[in-house]
């Protein structure tokens, strides 16, 4: 399959902390790649990196083939790349439905009848119909996450970019979120998921890879990954000759 989402040498460093190490991957149409990492790895600064929320010091990022390298984060937002933040974000004040208006409105630029209906369409689709004209402020933390989703999906997006969507979840709403992310992926939409919650990855993804210190040390087939020494070294502490 083709890739639609391509990072090429691409480097980031604040003074010497290296957030990025030559980072190099590619999400095939259709894929769903999972990223695992210890924290501070830098695995939410290459969704930065690939947003346009922080500018690359060298490489470049390719969406369809098209070098977006220089692009701001607006444009690459409207050209189908989109993102939920690990701490939700909402317009707290606004209610779900006019969150959603607003990433549909600026993320994907419809008119206001096919904002309107795609907006109660994401919503349907994430569980939150119901909650459409409630304040964001007063969703619990699933509904905050499901909400950040929702966000991402009204702009449309052929990547979707999601970061510890899982984290800080009970079981039973983890699972209830696996199968929304489950069901957004039968539409066609390519999904780089970061999560510390391994088991919610190995149900939805197709591939892994693994950061650390800004660098990618591992990749491939996610049970293997899982059993990997570079993954037990980094997670267990265990010396991969041990």
């Amino acid at each position: 399959m083709s890739a639609i989402l391509e990072l090429r040498g691409v480097q980031k460093a604040f003074g010497a902390i290296v957030v990025a190490d030559d980072q190099s991957w590619s999400l095939a149409k259709g894929e769903a790649l999972g990223v695992i990492g210890p924290n501070g790895a830098g695995k939410t600064s290459m969704f930065n990196l690939v947003t346009g929320n922080l500018p690359a010091d060298g490489g470049t990022i390719h969406l369809n083939g098209q070098d977006i390298s220089k692009w701001p984060a607006a444009r690459r937002c409207r050209a189908g790349v989109a993102r939920s933040f690990q701490v939700p974000q909402p317009f707290a004040h606004m209610t779900v439905f006019e969150n959603a208006y607003v990433a549909a409105t600026q993320g994907a630029g419809p008119s206001a009848h096919e904002a309107d209906k795609h907006c109660l369409e994401v919503l349907d689709r994430t569980g939150l119909l119901q909650k459409s004209n409630v304040k964001a402020g007063g969703l619990t933390l699933l509904e905050r996450k499901r909400l950040e989703l929702s966000r991402a999906l009204c702009a449309k997006p052929s990547v979707l970019l999601l970061d510890e969507i899982a984290g800080g979840l009970t079981e039973h709403e983890c699972q209830s979120l696996i199968q929304t992310i489950t069901d957004v992926r039968e539409t066609g939409v390519s999904i780089v998921w970061i999560e510390h919650v391994v088991h919610a990855l190995l149900a939805v993804v197709d591939r892994l890879i693994v950061i650390d210190f800004g660098k990618k040390i591992a990749e491939g087939e996610p049970q293997a990954i899982m059993q990997s020494d570079a993954v037990r070294e980094i997670y267990l502490g265990i010396e991969a000759d041990a």
